[in-house]
């Protein structure tokens, strides 16, 4: 698998106002062989990516490893050039990008370190989520039936989900840390990569989920809610089978369940809920270094 930063297209988004946005890349014989999006602060920092689940670097093809450490080099002196102080890149997990283990060693060894590790859980493999879906369906489908419950996927018509979303999180006492009015804008701008699933019983909604391809050959889970007044309990479950069905029928590689944290540690029993609707994990690694 190739690494695939021109399809990640959160990098062709400005979502930071006052921020400077560069690409920096690497060309053999007018072949783009990596790059890399950052933004530019007034006060002097950098990143790759902000408001976006990661940035760093993408890789196309095999480069040669000297060649990649003056890259960074070059890389870090036109930053000073520019004035900036500090820079942070959140380096996209290695399902992403094949060669993604490889520029973390090379950015441990010339001087970046390591600010924060995030674990996502994954479920990779077109035929395998083919053959865990037609299982999952088969065993929740009397439940379903049971409780009159109706399950929809599609692109994103109408945004009023959201305010569900943000209400029965509240009421649960958990932060919010979107940016609503930047989701609009990226969802009005590429209609065709955000998707919502919504569950209902008797017409009233009881769980919603958004996902995005991030890229054409993924599917990631975003956010979601659940009607804390609903008395059904597998409405969480049913959400994770239709990710999982949504990245089926988008013929995705692979489903992210992104990370599972609460204040800067582990949420077990979220872990081990997601443990049972993927079949790896990879690690998220964001790197800062001062100039």
């Amino acid at each position: 698998m190739e690494g695939n930063g021109q399809d990640y297209f959160l990098s062709q988004i400005q979502s930071v106002d006052e921020a400077e946005y560069f690409n920096c890349a690497l060309f053999k014989n007018g072949v783009l062989k990596l790059d890399i999006q950052l933004a530019v602060y007034p006060d002097g920092s950098a990143i790759s990516l902000p408001k976006a689940p990661f940035g760093g670097f993408w890789v196309y093809s095999n480069v040669n490893s000297l060649v990649f450490v003056n890259f960074l080099e070059e890389l870090k002196e036109f930053l000073k050039s520019i004035g900036v102080n500090e820079f942070k890149l959140i380096q996209a997990p290695g399902v992403y990008m094949a060669y993604a283990d490889w520029v973390i060693y090379f950015l441990a060894k010339q001087g970046f370190n390591l600010e924060k590790v995030l674990s996502h859980q994954i479920f990779e493999g077109k035929k395998k989520m083919k053959s865990e879906l037609k299982s999952l369906q088969a065993k929740f489908a009397k439940k379903i039936k049971e409780h009159n419950i109706k399950i929809s996927i599609g692109n994103i018509q109408s945004f009023n989900f959201l305010n569900e979303i943000k209400a029965w999180n509240q009421s649960k006492g958990y932060d919010l840390t979107f940016d609503e009015n930047q989701l609009i804008a990226q969802v009005s701008s590429f209609p065709d990569r955000y998707f919502v699933i919504s569950v209902s019983q008797e017409g009233q909604f009881i769980g919603h989920a958004l996902a995005v391809k991030l890229t054409s050959n993924s599917v990631y889970y975003f956010l979601s809610a659940i009607n804390p007044k609903s008395k059904v309990k597998l409405t969480g479950e049913l959400i994770m089978v239709n990710l999982l069905r949504l990245a089926v029928e988008q013929k995705a590689n692979f489903l992210d369940l992104g990370s599972s944290e609460i204040g800067g540690l582990p949420n077990h029993s979220l872990i081990f809920f997601k443990s049972r609707f993927s079949n790896c994990t990879q690690n998220k690694y964001s790197w800062r270094i001062k100039l």
